[in-house]
């Protein structure tokens, strides 16, 4: 992590315009204890998301993408044209524990019954629900929506296996893409107002080309649609198959740093000599883990990546310049990025708040823990969106 460049610099700027609104209107013991409340709370946030369709739809290979594994690696929910989940199966992300995905039994029998199915599942574990065709929607989806919107929970209509209806198309001359996805989404629609959805929605994927189609549009919607505590963890959680996506992934660590830097100042003014450096770290470690894991920058997520668009993973390793892996973070990684530039940057920090907020000469220590926490993580992450950047590039060529 060299110097902080221009980008880093309007980044920290920006971020403390924020961290000073929050200071200038509260007492600093508050702000701080605030700050720990709000960690605690993320931290111990659950997501549950539930997918349920006929049989051989793609379910499982949905809750694979989701987990962004492939359908063949260790632990990945099971795949086959037969019905293969005769209960829940619970999948938990690889990398973002709290993100439960669940694949749910078949609804393709003739006396599916919605409210027995759903009380059947324990329909009260789930934050909402993904219903799931690989050609038309039926009465019994249709039914089943129904039934999720009277207990006032959300539903997504989702249309698997588009890559496999492309390829029979192209065959057919005057091929036209966006007219074979028109014509698949009216199909779809069709269907379901024919089953009683007024004003139904629906997304067209494909599991394995992910970044293809609506996915990526699905990504956005499921997430708009959560509270302030679960977006984050979706979005952290979820692959990133653009620029736009990136942004959003920073966005969501951005607001994290400043509280993880105001709890840094908090147990910086404990009067014990070393237990501000060691929480320090330890707190910078964990963090620079997570928005590696967060971006992809880690071994499996690269190798994932590589086998889903074709390309050698040394040739996406290849575009990782400025930041290490998830597991080469170590202590004495952190404890080498104390350099002559990071006490500039500190000092940079440390004047931004000083002109705002006279009362934090009074606890010098948590202050310099506050400035170098957030230097640091500020600067390490414009570094990890970039190197991030530059894979999504490879990608393309």
């Amino acid at each position: 992590m060299a110097m902080a460049g221009t980008n880093s610099k309007e980044s920290i700027k920006k971020g403390l315009a924020g961290m000073k609104a929050s200071l200038g209107q509260s007492r600093l013991q508050d702000v701080l204890v605030n700050a720990e409340k709000e960690l605690t709370l993320l931290k111990n946030t659950k997501l549950d998301i539930a997918f349920t369709g006929v049989s051989g739809a793609g379910k499982s290979s949905l809750v694979n993408a989701f987990r962004n594994v492939s359908d063949f690696d260790e632990g990945a929910a099971k795949t086959g044209v037969t019905q293969t989940t005769m209960d829940p199966e619970k999948y938990t992300h690889p990398k973002f524990p709290e993100l439960t995905l669940w694949d749910l039994p078949g609804t393709g029998t003739p006396e599916f019954k919605p409210k027995e199915y759903l009380d059947k599942v324990k329909f009260s574990r789930y934050d909402f629900f993904i219903i799931v065709s690989s050609d038309r929607f039926t009465v019994n989806d249709a039914m089943l929506a129904s039934e999720i919107q009277k207990m006032k929970k959300r539903f997504y209509f989702v249309r698997t296996k588009v890559d496999q209806a492309m390829e029979a198309e192209r065959r057919k001359p005057n091929f036209s893409e966006k007219e074979t996805l028109k014509v698949i989404r009216e199909y779809c629609l069709c269907n379901l107002r024919k089953e009683g959805e007024a004003d139904p929605r629906v997304f067209l994927i494909s599991s394995w080309y992910l970044n293809m189609y609506e996915f990526p549009l699905l990504q956005k919607s499921l997430a708009n649609d959560l509270n302030d505590l679960k977006r984050p963890l979706l979005i952290m959680a979820m692959p990133a198959f653009s620029r736009e996506h990136l942004q959003e992934k920073k966005a969501a660590m951005e607001a994290l740093i400043w509280k993880k830097a105001l709890v840094s100042c908090a147990v910086g003014v404990i009067p014990v000599p070393g237990v501000s450096l060691m929480f320090d770290i330890g707190l910078l470690v964990h963090t620079m883990k997570e928005f590696c894991k967060a971006f992809g920058l880690d071994d499996e997520s690269l190798r994932n990546l590589a086998n889903r668009v074709g390309k050698p993973v040394d040739v996406l390793k290849s575009a990782v310049k400025k930041t290490p892996m998830a597991n080469q973070i170590t202590p004495e990684f952190v404890q080498a990025l104390t350099t002559k530039s990071l006490l500039c940057g500190t000092a940079m920090v440390l004047e931004e708040l000083a002109d705002f907020i006279p009362v934090l000469g009074s606890i010098v220590g948590g202050v310099n823990s506050l400035a170098t926490t957030y230097f640091m993580l500020t600067v390490f992450l414009d570094d990890v969106l970039e190197d991030a950047e530059s894979i999504l590039a490879k990608v393309a060529e």
